[in-house]
């Protein structure tokens, strides 16, 4: 069995039937299963998530995505900045980009008021910060590979005379 073809499979349905992984892959369940388990036990596969349309739900929520440049930290570079910034429990995401800034932080908070405080308050007070530059999502048309607006087909019949 191909890693490789297992973990494009669970990446885009990671609650796929483990009889019907086995049999798109042509192996034996338990070999599904112990291999899992030992993508797991080497970090392999970090965790298994749910995509959610907060649009759809009456919870408020605001996804912001916040521009970080820095002064790396001699002997850690961007490491030990990132991992100061990661440990809030409202950052989703933390990625060390290339371009202008050198950090993209993900932040999930409940409206634009609470992000820009966690923005005033706890990120830009960091002495090796430099300067952020906020965006908010406005809108999400795809996640994760997943479509959120999807145009229903028309299903009526051309007739032409």
């Amino acid at each position: 069995m191909m890693r490789e073809e297992l973990l494009m499979v669970i990446e885009k349905n990671s609650r796929i039937d483990l009889k019907e992984l086995a049999i798109i892959l042509g192996v034996e369940e338990i070999d599904i299963v112990n291999e899992l388990a030992t993508m797991e036990k080497e970090g392999i596969i970090c965790g298994y998530h749910t995509l959610i349309d907060w649009d759809k739900t009456t919870i408020d929520k605001v996804t912001a995505l916040i521009e970080v440049r820095v002064t790396p930290q001699r002997g850690h570079g961007f490491d030990a900045i990132a991992e100061r910034i990661y440990k809030y429990p409202e950052v989703r995401a933390v990625y060390l980009i290339s371009g202008g800034y050198d950090l993209l932080v993900i932040l999930d908070g409940k409206n634009l008021r609470e992000v820009s405080q966690f923005v005033s308050d706890k990120l830009s007070t960091q002495e090796s910060i430099l300067s952020t530059a906020t965006h908010f999502v406005l809108k999400k048309y795809k996640d994760h590979g997943t479509i959120f607006e999807k145009k229903s087909e028309d299903e009526r019949m051309v007739i032409t005379p």
